[in-house]
């Protein structure tokens, strides 16, 4: 199948699983209505991702595929891991506050499996965070060795409770200035954190 042919038929392929997702939640969605809903044979399903679980963890690769893409493109540039910093975390936050991520992650609360918990891990913070890790190894002061300590405080100070108040409904969809105030005041932190070593 062609590239362009191919990249269509994965975005009804993925429209159908969120609006399922949606609909039936996790369990409710499986590969043959999906299928259905998106027009597409089963095997054709099972051919692309092997099963549900590696459908749904190409859908979270799809959402951060920008944010892969950008730092994997710095680490590969040498590009200055502040200014690298500053260009993701807006990004990152909106992400992760988004539509998209935020249905993936009250599925995941209901589906008693915990499945598609380990799908949104595989398929994002396991791809994500060692990248950022990559990025703060670049930093220089000599507390940046333990890299994954690093990397969650950067990620808890930029989220903080802002996903979980998005997942239950109490937070609305971040407007782009919300998301440049939360992260200028997320990295002034980290900074700060940082320089006083």
């Amino acid at each position: 199948m062609q590239g362009d042919k191919k990249q269509k038929r994965h975005e009804a392929i993925a429209a159908a699983a969120y609006g399922l997702l949606a609909e039936k939640g996790y369990d409710g969605a499986s590969m043959l209505s999906i299928a259905r809903s998106a027009k597409a044979s089963n095997e054709t399903l099972y051919r692309w991702y092997g099963d549900k679980r590696g459908l749904f963890e190409a859908l979270v690769r799809d959402n951060a595929a920008d944010i892969r893409r950008r730092l994997e493109a710095a680490i590969e540039q040498g590009d200055a891991p502040r200014h690298t910093l500053r260009t993701i975390a807006p990004l990152l936050l909106s992400m992760l506050l988004g539509e998209r991520a935020v249905l993936l992650n009250r599925a995941a609360a209901a589906d008693p499996s915990g499945e598609l918990g380990m799908a949104i891990s595989a398929g994002g913070r396991e791809v994500i965070q060692p990248l950022i890790g990559q990025v703060m190894a670049r930093l220089g002061p000599p507390d940046t060795t333990d890299l994954p300590a690093l990397t969650d405080l950067f990620v808890s100070l930029l989220i903080g409770d802002s996903q979980i108040k998005r997942v239950i409904g109490v937070q609305p969809v971040p407007t782009p200035a919300w998301v440049k105030a939360r992260s200028d005041r997320a990295l002034a932190a980290f900074f700060a954190l940082l320089e006083r070593g």
